[in-house]
């Protein structure tokens, strides 16, 4: 592209790109491309509400506790506002036990087998018998007569 704005710059953008075969287009936005300025991180600042560091290993501590190891965050909640402390929100208990990789569901999940969808595989004549439903209905009954 750097031809292009050498050679528009002597003879003008419309010849130059004609003559180069690049649209008028693909020159502009080009231009513009160098133009702009470099992109900002995307990084997010920490919310100031956040938990510190400190108050995360104190949660995390309260939840790996003896006489709460197998209860779920839930409860511990309740149990320390029973006791008159809040630490956090019982979203925050969840959230801290998933960064850690330790919340998980207390229960057996099924896994259902994926479905084989049946074969109808004949080898002689007259040995494989099927039908299609798909037309059957319901009789229509008659109405009532009259009279």
């Amino acid at each position: 592209m750097s031809s292009a704005v050498v050679l528009a710059a002597q003879i003008g953008v419309v010849p130059a790109c004609a003559g180069l075969g690049v649209a008028r287009a693909t020159f502009y936005r080009a231009r513009r491309a160098r133009r702009t300025a470099p992109v900002k991180s995307t990084r997010r600042q920490a919310s100031p509400l956040a938990l510190s560091v400190a108050e995360r290993e104190a949660i995390g501590e309260v939840l790996h506790a003896p006489e709460h190891v197998d209860l779920s965050p839930r409860i511990i909640f309740a149990r320390l506002l029973d006791a008159g402390r809040y630490l956090a929100s019982v979203s925050s208990f969840y959230r801290i036990l998933r960064a850690q990789g330790e919340a998980w569901p207390r229960r057996n999940q099924l896994t259902h087998p994926s479905y084989a969808k049946p074969e109808l595989l004949a080898r002689a004549p007259r040995e494989l018998w099927s039908w299609d439903i798909t037309k059957c209905t319901p009789r229509q009954r008659s109405p009532p007569a009259r009279g």
